[in-house]
């Protein structure tokens, strides 16, 4: 299987259980991995057989700014199910970093994996 993959696309949204949190905008860095059949366009050198990785970071960088959500869990099973329903996607994995969520940590976070991963 072929993947595509975006790596630290920052997004400042509302994230946290806390009252202080739900005042306030706070990073996220999201990593992405998705299945792609990417044989045709290599073959043709044509965005359109590809998956467009821009398309996809647009519009997530929309939903993450747009979002107000407690818990990084939630936030990441949105955005599998939006890379997989709108860009037709088999397979993907998020995963969502709250920098400096924990004293003494760079980052804590999650990792999700949606649909069937093929080899």
């Amino acid at each position: 299987m072929d993947k595509i993959f975006l790596s630290e696309l920052k997004i400042d949204t509302v994230i946290g259980i806390f009252e202080w949190e739900r005042r306030i905008r706070q990073a996220v860095i999201i990593d992405l991995e998705m299945s792609a059949d990417i044989t045709k366009a290599a073959m043709t050198d044509n965005v359109i057989d590809t998956l467009n990785y821009k398309s996809v970071a647009k519009r997530i960088q929309e939903f993450v700014a747009e979002s107000s959500f407690q818990l990084i869990e939630t936030l990441a099973e949105h955005i599998a199910a939006i890379i997989r329903n709108e860009f037709s996607v088999a397979w993907v994995k998020v995963r969502v970093n709250k920098p400096g969520a924990i004293r003494g940590s760079k980052a804590v976070g999650v990792e999700i994996e949606r649909g069937a991963q093929s080899s």
